[in-house]
């Protein structure tokens, strides 16, 4: 693929349709500012634009091959692909913390066991310190963490209810499992 940054830009589209990824790192490395940019002005996070990204990206590799140069350009292509993304990373947001929510509500409202009052104590304090440290989590990795410690789903039925791929909920999980060991046990 030389003379790559040359070629019109449906013909690099149509390279990565044959899994070519010189092409994909060149389309990349053109529009990922631009898919990130508006992802982040939606969604005003760092972390949540740069799923955004990684999100658009995975999609145009699999999906290249149905790119039609009839209805956009390129760049009109990648803005669609990332304000649909962006929106629906925002939906789930908002669903994930309303999930949050009703899950430290029903912790709250436990009753106690036959607990001696210095235990009773003990444990709200620690319900209390756990779920401030879930609250400074990203909100995907809040949700996935909610949804398997808080209402005992498996990866695989977190994995069909939130409509991620299973390797992206065990990744969540993990990552959030360390955020929170870092945040409750500092150095």
């Amino acid at each position: 693929m030389t003379n790559l940054p040359n070629q019109d830009e449906s013909l690099i589209v149509a390279k990565i349709a044959q899994q070519d990824q010189t092409a994909f790192s060149l389309l990349y490395d053109r529009y990922a500012r631009l898919v990130y940019t508006l992802a982040y002005r939606i969604l005003g996070s760092v972390e949540e634009a740069e799923e955004v990204v990684l999100d658009v990206f995975a999609q145009v590799w699999r999906t290249a091959d149905r790119y039609d140069l009839k209805r956009g350009r390129v760049d009109a292509w990648l803005c669609l692909l990332a304000r649909s993304r962006a929106l629906d990373r925002l939906r789930s947001l908002k669903r994930s913390a309303r999930a949050v929510e009703a899950s430290e509500n029903a912790a709250i409202a436990e009753p106690t066991t036959d607990n001696k009052p210095e235990e009773s104590l003990m444990i709200t304090e620690r319900r209390e310190i756990v779920q401030a440290a879930i609250g400074q989590l990203p909100a995907e990795q809040q949700q996935v963490l909610v949804l398997a410690y808080f209402q005992g789903l498996t990866h695989k039925e977190i994995a069909a209810q939130t409509g991620q791929p299973l390797g992206t909920v065990k990744t969540r999980i993990r990552l959030g499992l360390v955020k929170l060991k870092d945040i409750l046990q500092p150095e």
